[in-house]
């Protein structure tokens, strides 16, 4: 395998432990034990000026003192001593360091001494853990790179596990006994190499089958969107716990799109576009690791669930109905099977209950969940008891579970139905028979409800069709004359005309200033028509009463124009009457990290009043803007509700693709779209008013 930039970083051939210590409970005493009396292979040089020998090693006095240029010097000293240690590193020739200290001193100067070993560091090329971090474990080479005591038991296995918390570095791998890792970083405030750079690393590891991150935020997002993408070739599924999910300027936008759509909602687009697995909290992250962490993916079908109690059995079902999980329907063989092996009393049917008297239980659980988990219809399964060590009925169907497990290829899993049990045994030699044991109902529940919705986004990212090129001429012609426009904004007329130009639906309409092109535009738009002012600086017309519907005479047009000339000035959108419909707002934001985001919600005032919304990164697909609009609760409208006919639904569609090129296309010169309302109707979809805030250089 090619050497990767990072291997002098996370698995280097000799280390220098700068600060190693035989003080006791020392940060320098506790790295040297973990590095030196641990099965690294590679060659450990302690230095620290105080000492001959640290834990049976000869100590150097400094770098410079070393026999050989080593490819990791670990940094294990306060901030006052940072400067000249990693001066004396990057002077030594060494190619990576790990800082564990926060680079504050109380007394700085200009600039501090963050910037100054940044600037340091990326001069020479330098890679980087930390600063202000744990450090990092390779199982692989058994290297423990960190100054807080680890735990013991850390399991070698295929999880690739990045944390922006020192607590949550160690709240997977120093606890529990279900996980295994193959790489756990701290990665602290990530000084030159980060988060992206990691994940690069671990995608090359063959032993890698599935990466975690507990992530605050993204310095490097061209890199980590090209790490998602490197994951999605490489069938690594990435699970990310997201903190730190504020509202992004929302009070300083300037579209309605801008004021909704938000940070979190930016990522949570993100991460849908490359199948990222998002979490809440740290059991729902452990659970879906523990069922990615082996190599058997979700079959077609639906879930499977057997118990010994039929409490159980309807405690899960109801929150597997709660969290939208569908039970397989079994076919007839396998009906026929299970009527064969259960209980009189007992229905063969999925969820099943198992108990019924304890005569030859472990022999008629193997066959029914065999047959259960061997059904076509099947994709995974579990088995739900209360299961802890040294309890027979436990044992007995830990037993059962591992029988099925070697005959089908399918996730099967053990699950329990509390979360306080004492089972650690168990679950270790559960884990080494390849079998997760997850506690808790809704942890093992939402577990496979990712499961299935990975497989569904392999499913659906194999199918996509790519979106129709943009007319390169129509793209410079607009690239052209928004960078000579001479606002932040275009008006309504030119936002329509943009939006008419990239083949969005958009009403007929003229620009008056005076009674008489009134009257003139009136004559060849037609009754009813729609008056707007459209003087300069307006934003939201409907705002200062700027705004008149349904007009159906000259008189009360003219009356309607004298009234906004009066108050807001004389230059007016006069425009057709759209026939009714469901209104939808469509809107985009381009992110300063990660590009345009489209948004469909419902339009109208209730843009800003319903939490309905839906949003992906652009441009986006005909199948992808059909599941936008499935998503909403305003879907029932557009389906048709109550007598109501049911809306052009590819008109819809088109218009959403339509501006998701849009936006993608002139990414580099718009900031924000906000249509709204677009009128949708059983005839077509039509856009009837338009803003659009232009991208300045400093955006």
């Amino acid at each position: 395998m090619a050497e990767h930039r990072l291997d002098p970083l996370l698995q280097p051939a000799s280390i220098a432990l700068l600060g190693a210590s035989e003080r006791t409970d020392s940060p320098g005493r506790v790295l040297a034990e973990m590095v030196i009396h641990s099965q690294y292979q590679g060659s450990v040089y302690p230095v620290n000026p105080g000492y001959a020998q640290i834990l049976g090693l000869p100590c150097f006095a400094d770098l410079a003192a070393l026999p050989v240029t080593v490819d990791h010097v670990i940094i294990a000293l306060g901030n006052a001593h940072l400067e000249g240690a990693l001066s004396a590193a990057i002077e030594h020739g060494a190619k990576a360091a790990t800082i564990y200290s926060s680079a504050v001193l109380e007394q700085d100067s200009d600039p501090p001494l963050k910037q100054r070993l940044k600037d340091m560091a990326r001069r020479a090329g330098i890679q980087i853990c930390g600063i202000n971090g744990m450090g990092f474990y390779n199982l692989q080479q058994q290297l423990y790179a960190g100054i807080f005591p680890r735990a013991e038991h850390i399991i070698r296995g295929g999880i690739s596990y990045i944390a922006q918390s020192g607590s949550a570095f160690t709240t997977l791998c120093h606890n529990g006994c279900r996980l295994g890792f193959n790489l756990c970083v701290s990665a602290g405030d990530e000084m030159t190499t980060t988060v992206a750079d990691y994940m690069d690393w671990c995608l090359e590891r063959e032993d890698t089958r599935v990466i975690g991150l507990f992530l605050e935020t993204v310095r490097d997002p061209q890199g980590f969107v090209a790490a998602l993408e490197k994951a999605n070739t490489r069938d690594i599924p990435v699970v990310i716990l997201k903190i730190g999910k504020s509202a992004l300027g929302a009070a300083m936008a300037v579209t309605h799109t801008g004021a909704i759509a938000g940070d979190r909602a930016v990522f949570q687009a993100l991460f849908r576009r490359y199948g990222v697995i998002e979490v809440d909290d740290f059991d729902a992250m452990a659970a879906i690791l523990m069922l990615l962490q082996y190599p058997r993916r979700a079959a077609s079908g639906g879930f499977a669930a057997a118990f010994e109690s039929g409490g159980f059995r309807e405690l899960v079902t109801d929150t597997a109905v709660e969290l939208g999980i569908d039970f397989a329907e079994l076919d007839h063989p396998t009906v026929s099977t299970l009527e064969q092996h259960l209980d009189p009393g007992l229905k063969a049917e999925n969820p099943l209950d198992l108990w019924g008297s304890h005569n030859r239980f472990e022999a008629r659980f193997t066959a029914c969940l065999t047959a259960l988990m061997q059904d076509p219809n099947v994709a995974a399964g579990a088995f739900f008891s209360n299961f802890r060590d040294g309890y027979y009925l436990s044992e007995a169907i830990y037993r059962v579970v591992v029988a099925v497990s070697e005959r089908v290829d399918k996730p099967i899993v053990l699950a329990t139905c509390y979360s306080d049990l004492a089972n650690n045994a168990l679950g270790r030699r559960a884990y080494d028979a390849g079998i997760p044991l997850i506690d808790g109902v809704r942890e093992a529940l939402l577990a496979f409800k990712h499961l299935f919705a990975y497989r569904s986004f392999k499913q659906e990212r194999a199918q996509q069709a790519t979106p129709a090129p943009v007319d390169p001429a129509v793209a410079v012609d607009w690239r052209q004359r928004l960078s000579q426009h001479s606002t932040d904004t275009l008006d309504e007329n030119q936002a329509l005309d943009l939006l008419g130009a990239f083949a969005i639906p958009v009403v007929r309409r003229e620009i008056v200033a005076s009674e008489a092109e009134l009257a003139t535009a009136a004559a060849a738009i037609g009754f009813p028509v729609v008056l707007k002012t459209a003087q300069p600086g307006i934003n939201h017309k409907s705002d200062c009463g700027g705004v008149f519907v349904g007009i159906q005479s000259e008189q009360d047009l003219l009356r309607h124009y004298r009234d906004i000339s009066t108050r807001l000035g004389p230059t007016a959108l006069l425009s057709q009457m759209a026939d009714a419909g469901v209104e939808v707002a469509l809107g985009t934001v381009n992110d300063s990290q990660f590009g345009p985001v489209i948004m469909v919600a419902a339009g109208g005032i209730l843009v800003e009043l319903l939490a309905d919304r839906a949003l992906a990164m652009c441009p986006v697909s005909p199948d992808q803007a059909d599941a936008m609009l499935d998503s909403l609760k305003l879907n029932r409208l557009l389906l048709g509700l109550r007598g109501r006919p049911a809306v052009h639904r590819q008109a819809l569609i088109d218009a959403i693709v339509d501006l998701s090129r849009l936006a993608f296309c002139l990414r580099d010169s718009i900031a924000e779209i906000d249509i709204n309302p677009l009128i949708a109707h059983a005839d077509g979809a039509l856009a009837v008013d338009a803003l659009i805030l232009r991208r300045s250089p400093d955006r």
